[in-house]
């Protein structure tokens, strides 16, 4: 992790963020992200759900997300803000959400982003250009 802030956790994702931490929801979002997911309140451990987080989970998930739609959203763009923030490259970002790096930096041009990543240390020999 870095010494940089956090983007903002969009409204639709924040359940999920809340129940799981970061790191866990963006592995449910890549996984369940753009279908439909029936969340049971009392899961049995069939589900592949359960499975991948547990009942405890699927359960604490499943609350969380009552008033939300059942199609799970995809939330790249914030994903993509996340591991941005992580330190990871636009190309690696690119890859690991199958989307062109020319995407990633439309994302990363938007304000939210706006700030997120370091400049990059000047080279002394190139002149300011403002």
């Amino acid at each position: 992790m870095t010494d940089r802030a956090a983007p903002a956790t969009p409204a639709h994702v924040e359940p999920f963020v809340r129940v799981l931490g970061e790191d866990e929801a963006i592995r449910f979002l890549l996984t369940f992200g753009g279908a439909e997911l029936y969340h049971a309140t009392s899961p049995k451990g069939r589900s592949r759900l359960a499975e991948e987080f547990g009942i405890e989970r699927a359960a604490a998930i499943a609350r969380a997300a009552e008033h939300l739609p059942r199609r799970v959203p995809l939330a790249k763009e914030w994903i993509a803000a996340v591991w941005s923030n992580q330190g990871l490259t636009d190309a690696e970002i690119a890859r690991r959400l199958h989307v062109t790096d020319v995407t990633v930096r439309a994302w990363r041009a938007k304000k939210p982003w706006r700030g997120l990543r370091k400049a990059k240390s000047a080279d002394p020999r190139q002149l300011p250009l403002i």
